[in-house]
């Protein structure tokens, strides 16, 4: 399974087309928009969600609600475009008082871009580059979602930690965890931590800054069996972290207790294993539900940090690279804080990456063969 997906930040529309879904799986187009609507939520969001209400046009692939087995395409308009059309127009001469950037932004794609592709005007680059383009990654993944959750996977994010401000009130139910970071405006389950990570977001806004954090996302209900440790490409932890580094403004991975494994001796890092009423099981999950790129019936933990985005208000400086002059920055109209949103996206690449991982050991073209394919498979497996 995989997806191609094209557009600009400020162009007509966002296009992602799927290839390799299978056939017959009931899709809920007002599923999808909830997904789109949720990655526009949160605290620190900038101006242009007001503009925006994504929601997605369906152009092939699908019929009377279900998947036919073909690509599916699906578009995101660009409500903002109208504001654009002189200045991001696909044809035509541009304007004579067209206003060109040349002052790259400190930790964006702006400078490393315009070299690459050769851009004079930095526009070329962060068009594409910007974060505006998860909505294609988002759509694609609340498909993905509707599949899982035929096989009883569930699939969900939380912030654990924002800025300096980290949440340790979290409940054990999956469902309270949810429900709890649905209700946050800044998708932390920890009400305590909530607030305080929303004086940083604040803080961070009055001084023309921005800031990052930390988000997590649980997968509850996948089978032992997923990915392989035979090939490096085909570790599913390696292919985890590959999609969620491709986030704009993701800067690391860690899977289970990640780093903190490095800091302990081992026995008390792995999860010794126990066999009761037909099945084996672990007292602790520090592997994260992989071990050796597969995955092996536990809950998948996958954290993911998050840096603060690099359009700032009071902007640091830089070089215009027409006059190689010292200047600062240029300023794009931005958020202070897009943590929330990175979760949503994570969410739904980690549903994604979990589904192609799904069809690839169960094979079949349609959603029945690859029921009829899941119950013998679990049948072979109860048999271990």
């Amino acid at each position: 399974m995989r997806y191609l997906s094209a557009g600009e930040s400020h162009g007509p529309g966002l296009t992602v087309v799927i290839d390799g879904f299978p056939s017959n799986l009931p899709v809920s187009k007002e599923y999808i928009d909830e997904q789109l609507r949720r990655r526009q939520m949160g605290y620190g969001r900038g101006f242009r969600q007001r503009i925006e209400t994504d929601t997605v046009e369906v152009t092939s692939g699908i019929r009377f609600g279900r998947t036919l087995g073909t690509p599916i395409t699906m578009n995101v308009v660009n409500r903002d475009f109208k504001n654009w059309t002189d200045r991001m127009a696909v044809f035509g001469e541009k304007p004579e008082d067209l206003k060109e950037i040349y002052r790259p932004r400190p930790g964006h794609a702006d400078l490393a871009g315009a070299i690459k592709y050769d851009h004079e005007d930095i526009r070329n680059v962060l068009e594409r580059a910007s974060a505006r383009n998860t909505a294609t990654i988002v759509a694609a993944g609340a498909l993905a979602k509707q599949l899982l959750e035929q096989f009883g996977i569930e699939v969900t994010a939380h912030v654990v930690e924002l800025c300096d401000v980290v949440a340790k009130d979290l409940p054990d139910s999956l469902d309270e965890l949810r429900a709890r970071a649905d209700a946050s405006e800044v998708r932390c389950a920890d009400a305590g931590a909530e607030a305080e990570m929303i004086r940083r977001i604040d803080e961070a806004k009055e001084n023309g800054d921005t800031v990052g954090g930390i988000f997590e996302v649980i997968v509850r209900g996948c089978p032992i069996g997923l990915g392989s440790y035979a090939m490096p490409d085909r570790k599913l932890d390696g292919r985890l972290a590959g999609a969620l580094m491709s986030i704009q403004a993701i800067k690391g991975v860690e899977i289970g207790l990640g780093f903190e494994a490095a800091r302990r001796f081992g026995s008390k890092v792995h999860d010794p294993i126990a066999y009761a009423n037909g099945s084996y099981l672990r007292a602790t999950n520090g592997a994260g539900g992989l071990e050796g790129g597969v995955t092996n019936g536990e809950d998948v933990v996958v954290r993911v940090a998050m840096k603060p985005i690099s359009t700032l208000y009071k902007p640091l400086p830089s070089v215009n690279m027409k006059t190689k002059e010292t200047e600062l920055a240029a300023i794009e109209r931005s958020d202070y804080c897009a943590l929330p949103a990175a979760s949503v996206v994570g969410e739904n690449v980690v549903a994604w990456v979990i589904a192609d991982a799904l069809i690839e050991k169960l094979g079949g073209d349609s959603l029945e063969q690859m029921q009829d394919n899941y119950e013998k498979y679990r049948e072979r497996v109860a048999k271990r």
